[in-house]
């Protein structure tokens, strides 16, 4: 398999006030191009910032992070935005929709930012929004707008698509039916898919699992069985 993500020795700390913040502390992990990683982990245990140094949204204070061959620890703002822009997709718990522009128009805007982006039409329909597509945010239940917030992501034909706690504001049935677009996308446009959650259910259905605590990945196990969001409690 090849390498899509590689950190050594990463490091993360904010002065907070006199204090200062250890929120990852020295980790070292590989990911690899088309896997479903699940990184788990209570509350305030740097998981958010893992994802935020894998998104290229904050630099680290020490250590290394490269993307294929660009390193991303040292990089500037033009290339971090480059980056940001070409190679991730994001999905947020709060699904972050212009809430003036309709489905379909918030989706379409993310597609402006690829080079390479995918037809706003069949995202839509795969992710079963296709009959909303001229409906505003407003207009949409939770479920609905997580779905369009993944759309969004998707239609950019990112090369890792990062969630943070993608099915934490949702009712189970509504967060199964993300779990199982997420695995949807993995598995029929082979991409990486990160999720960063506290819900120990939702490890069954990735690659491997990275669990992380106090800012250490305390261990990384691979799933001999992986299963399929509908076969598990979460």
């Amino acid at each position: 398999m090849t390498k899509i993500l590689s950190a050594k020795k990463l490091s993360k700390s904010y002065q907070m006030g006199e204090v200062k913040v250890e929120a990852l502390k020295e980790i070292d992990f590989d990911i690899y191009d088309g896997e479903f990683v699940v990184v788990l982990g209570p509350s305030g245990s740097g998981k958010s910032t893992m994802l935020n140094m894998i998104g290229g949204m904050d630099k680290a204070s020490g250590g290394t992070i490269f993307y294929k061959e660009q390193a991303l620890h040292d990089a500037n703002d033009a290339i971090l935005t480059k980056y940001r822009r070409e190679a991730i997709g994001f999905v947020f718990q709060f699904y972050n929709l212009i809430p003036n522009l309709t489905a379909l128009e918030n989706v379409k805007l993310a597609t402006e930012l690829s080079k390479n982006p995918l037809d706003v039409n069949k995202v839509l329909e795969d992710v079963d929004l296709l009959d909303r597509a001229n409906h505003f945010p407003s207009q949409l239940s939770g479920g609905q707008q997580q779905r369009v917030a993944i759309a969004r992501a998707i239609a950019k034909n990112p090369d890792i698509l990062l969630c943070d706690e993608p099915t934490g504001a949702l009712d189970f049935s509504t967060g199964l039916s993300v779990l199982q677009l997420l695995k949807k996308f993995n598995k029929e446009y082979n991409k990486t898919v990160v999720i960063i959650t506290h819900n120990a259910g939702i490890g069954k259905i990735g690659d491997r699992v990275f669990y992380i605590k106090d800012g250490y990945i305390e261990k990384v196990v691979e799933n001999k069985t992986v299963l399929e969001p509908e076969e598990v409690s979460w």
